[in-house]
């Protein structure tokens, strides 16, 4: 962008799936597939609370608790009630209440921010950081059907494109999982339909990958060259996301990944195209070296010697510094996913904002 200003950044929120864990004793496996959506069916007072402990610090963005929900989640969601599961016709009620939960706790100033996970974070084990699909769910068209089907649960929340200010596609695995979501805007009903859809209301949207392991690949073995273009190209769509970027991936990696998005982007701009920059969104996870198993649901340390490293917030401050030093951002969104807590993000906050 060529200004001495420097570049906006707001600030997301942290890990609501393990502080449910860590901070409230809940515990999730098998038998609760909605994961911290759970919460909506079961126990939305604890929910609440959780939520609120980042909404309190502030934060300029909530999440809402919405990531794992989809059709085939609330299948094998076993109730009191309902011993065989939820049937489409009865989850609208609880995507309501993930909405107003997160309007009800964020800042007045604040925005929430619509989460919605991979296909793959709705797989039994979660395959988000293999990106190992069921056949059903492997072309662009296929995961295309499913997010499409998946947004008209949403569309069915009223007024909701005037209760949420983003759209977070977040923790995506595979190439083609990021062309099956640019092209639900392109495949978006006009607005002039009688069928109403967010995809249709100008909301702003980002979309974030995920890079596990020690690599700087996808975990279908992409690059970040051909990532950053299906997240920017407009062959794919004409329709561009407001931010792109990284989540549920170690701090460390996050200097090198920022690095390779940058030159990816710029490359598409110096060749015309693209004509502006998107704004970067950084989550990485706020784990010490512990490592998520998806089978069992838990977070284990790695056998290795813990050495003092630079605390977490600071780690990631420096990762924004750096990026709001190139000039080139329209903004930067940063905060935590796995294992960042509200007190981390405080943290996080408190350095930024004295910056």
């Amino acid at each position: 962008m060529g200004t001495d200003s420097l570049t906006p950044v707001l600030l997301l929120d942290g890990g609501l799936g393990t502080s449910l864990e860590d901070e409230y004793g809940v515990r999730f496996d098998e038998r609760t597939p909605l994961w911290s959506s759970h919460l909506l069916v079961e126990d939305a007072e604890t929910l609440r609370m959780c939520q609120r402990d980042f909404g309190s610090i502030p934060v300029d963005i909530l999440l809402t608790a919405t990531y794992q929900i989809s059709f085939e989640a609330f299948a094998r969601t076993k109730s009191l009630n309902h011993p065989q599961g939820f049937a489409r016709h009865e989850i609208l009620p609880f995507l309501e209440l993930a909405v107003s939960i997160a309007e009800d706790v964020r800042a007045p100033a604040a925005r929430s921010a619509l989460s919605l996970g991979p296909y793959g974070a709705c797989m039994i084990p979660s395959q988000e950081y293999s990106g190992k699909y069921d056949a059903e769910h492997e072309s662009v068209s296929q995961l295309l059907d499913w997010h499409r089907d998946r947004i008209c649960l949403f569309d069915q929340i009223d007024h909701l494109s005037s209760r949420i200010g983003f759209i977070a596609f977040e923790t995506l695995p595979k190439l083609n999982e990021i062309k099956a979501i640019r092209k639900l805007f392109t495949l978006a009903p006009s607005s002039s339909s009688t069928t109403s859809s967010i995809l249709n209301c100008d909301i702003p949207f980002w979309m974030s990958c995920v890079f596990p392991g020690d690599g700087f690949t996808l975990p279908d073995g992409s690059t970040v060259d051909q990532v950053v273009d299906a997240l920017l190209n407009p062959d794919y769509s004409d329709i561009v996301p407001w931010g792109i970027g990284i989540n549920c991936t170690k701090i460390a990696k996050l200097p090198q990944l920022v690095h390779m998005y940058e030159s990816a982007v710029s490359s598409m701009v110096s060749a015309g195209r693209l004509k502006n920059w998107p704004s970067l969104v950084l989550y990485p996870d706020g784990t010490n070296g512990e490592v998520y198993d998806t089978t069992t649901k838990t977070w284990h340390a790695k056998d290795m010697p813990q050495v003092p490293t630079t605390p977490w917030e600071r780690q990631l401050a420096d990762v924004v510094a750096h990026a709001r030093n190139q000039h080139c951002w329209r903004s930067i969104v940063v905060g935590g996913c796995c294992k960042a807590s509200h007190q981390d993000i405080a943290r996080l906050a408190a350095i930024i904002r004295d910056t």
